[in-house]
């Protein structure tokens, strides 16, 4: 009998109306059944609570907007439960899942986003450039006081580090960014929090996890060269330097030789191509994408090669480093 109404409990618990009920009920009037006086920890996304006596914690739960229902499996006798990291500005819905001896028992928590509607921080990006420095921008909230401040935080998920903004941006005294030169603390996953602050109201916060290879916006390659001969030219190029080392085949590149060539890393970052003498002179310009995340960085400076006196010489041009 307490497997199949466990086993009708889980099923129930996944229904949205019946979230919706279950996140109004006071369930500390349950008759027989105190509170479980439920905690949760946003900074280490732990939920704890009181653990009873003759009761059995079966699973928690977090029912998260965009991701749904995200379950957590409890040992015996355990009585907190660690969720993967995730946005919390939309507001959660915590669960336990509780088989007692009466009869099982959910209990929620519902964690908000206080302050008022509108006020958090908007259009929120951030991109690395240069391998070692990144910007961070924010709008005001539409609803936002004129008094607003707005803060930065920044999280490594790996090691839990935290640092405010060391440099913010500002717009008429508002910070609205933030520029940071010194990367060193971050991880491959990042936790990036905005909180406000004012004297008229209080101000929602504003979160997100970035993953540094879809903000990261690489350079233009390095050492690019142009070698010809009677009947081809072959154009080549260094990878760019990156905030973490990455191998050929996670780039790829366009050439603009008059017209837009597309090349995989796995070529080995050259390009050959017919070019027959005498040829009239050209132009190479290079830039970088990540191989999977289209996401251009900037042209490298043009290279010529060729002459503008047809039936020259083969010629060998090559352009050192750049930053773009």
């Amino acid at each position: 009998t307490r497997l199949v109404a466990t086993t009708v409990l889980l099923c129930m618990l996944l229904d949205p109306v019946i979230l919706q009920t279950l996140g109004h009920q006071d369930l500390t009037t349950v008759e027989g059944f105190p509170s479980l006086n439920m905690k949760f920890d946003s900074r280490r996304m732990e939920l704890s609570w009181d653990c009873k006596e003759n009761t059995t914690y079966l699973e928690c739960v977090m029912i998260h907007k965009e991701k749904g229902p995200i379950e957590i499996m409890l040992k015996e006798n355990e009585c907190h439960c660690k969720f993967p990291d995730y946005s919390l500005h939309e507001g959660v819905t915590f669960m336990v899942k509780v088989n007692s001896i009466q009869r099982p028992i959910p209990e929620t928590l519902v964690y908000t986003n206080s302050g008022g509607k509108g006020t958090a921080a908007q259009n929120f990006s951030c991109f690395i450039y240069n391998a070692n420095f990144m910007n961070c921008t924010w709008a005001k909230g539409q609803a936002a006081p004129d008094d607003v401040q707005y803060f930065l935080y920044i999280r490594d998920l790996k090691y839990r580090r935290e640092r405010e903004c060391p440099h913010y941006l500002e717009d008429s005294g508002t910070h609205v960014g933030c520029h940071l030169e010194d990367l060193s603390g971050l991880a491959y996953y990042n936790y990036f929090l905005v909180n406000g602050t004012s004297q008229r109201t209080g101000i929602q916060f504003f979160d997100s996890i970035l993953y540094w290879k879809k903000i990261e916006i690489y350079s233009p390659p390095n050492n690019i060269s142009v070698h010809c001969n009677v009947s081809h030219c072959l154009i080549q190029w260094e990878k760019p330097v990156t905030r973490h080392t990455l191998s050929n085949r996670e780039f790829k590149y366009q050439l603009d030789i008059q017209r837009l060539i597309e090349v995989s890393g796995n070529w080995e970052n050259k390009y050959n191509f017919p070019s027959p003498e005498p040829r009239a002179k050209h132009t190479v310009k290079i830039r970088t994408s990540d191989a999977r995340i289209q996401r251009w960085g900037s042209w490298s400076q043009p290279v010529e090669f060729g002459s503008s006196h047809l039936g020259g010489f083969s010629h060998g041009f090559h352009m050192s480093k750049t930053n773009g």
